[in-house]
């Protein structure tokens, strides 16, 4: 039981999709009645379906994380909805894409300011807003727990990949802090890093060239799905992890470990060289 949320009112951002509409599916499963969070209402009627298919009470919410404010506004009307709060797992998320909405990788010295300042306001700002706005409901809590989702770009080089790795790794350095801020509230907050992931996001990775390439550094060699990361989400807010506090979790399948682990996997040319 330990490892249930049983009764715990808990939000979900960026829910419409991929991790995040599978960690409210499986708070739910666990428990949890869920307030879930994406740009527009009827992108979360698949997720609402679902949570309450598991067992869960779903309370969509409408923000768009880069626009001031949105995270304020948004977690009040999740509190008035739940009537309380006592899990946060921040999942919204964005990374750099070209005008047909791609997700873009670009070397650094091929970048500009719209593959950066994006990112950096709903990566960064939007998370630290939400985070904000959560406490005072989460110090009320006796079970409060606050996951932000970062990535293994956070804690590895990802060439081309710079201003999401940035923002992932100050949402660990932030999740860090609190932790230690915190503590003293009864707020445990941890990030969560998934490794490739097989999600919308990452959809223009999965191309074969670029995915035989990526995949060669996993030493598990496949890519993950969103249903093996959402049940750490769930541990992490749990009382199975009550002495978990500031900790990134990895889940990457080993790709952050230096040269994959020394896997001996073939390593193709990186379609990305000069």
């Amino acid at each position: 039981m330990v490892f249930r949320v049983d009764g715990a009112r808990a939000l979900v951002t960026g829910a419409s999709r991929g991790i995040g509409k599978a960690v409210a599916v499986a708070l739910a499963d666990a428990g949890a009645d869920v307030a879930v969070s994406a740009r527009t209402g009827e992108a979360l009627n698949d997720t609402v379906k679902a949570v309450r298919a598991a067992g869960g009470s779903a309370v969509p919410c409408v923000a768009d994380l880069s626009h001031e404010g949105a995270g304020a506004g948004l977690v009040a009307e999740a509190v008035e909805g739940l009537g309380g709060l006592d899990v946060l797992v921040h999942n919204a998320g964005v990374i750099a894409v070209d005008e047909q909405g791609t997700s873009r990788v670009v070397p650094l010295e091929h970048s500009g300011s719209g593959d950066w300042r994006p990112v950096v306001d709903v990566n960064v700002h939007g998370t630290v807003e939400v985070l904000r706005a959560a406490h005072p409901f989460l110090v009320k809590s006796q079970r409060a727990s606050a996951v932000v989702m970062s990535s293994v770009a956070g804690v590895m080089g990802t060439p081309g990949m710079e201003s999401y790795a940035a923002t992932k790794a100050a949402q660990i350095s932030v999740v860090r802090s609190l932790a230690v801020a915190w503590a003293s509230d009864g707020v445990r907050v941890n990030a969560l890093c998934p490794g490739w992931v097989a999600t919308d996001m990452t959809g223009p990775m999965q191309a074969a060239g670029v995915s035989d390439w990526l995949l060669s550094h996993v030493p598990q060699g496949r890519w993950l799905s969103c249903e093996e990361v959402a049940p750490l989400a769930v541990f992490l807010a749990s009382g199975a992890s009550s002495a978990v506090t500031g900790h990134a979790l990895v889940a990457d399948g080993g790709v952050s470990i230096a040269e994959g682990g020394l896997s001996g996997r073939p390593k193709p040319a990186s379609p990305f060289a000069a």
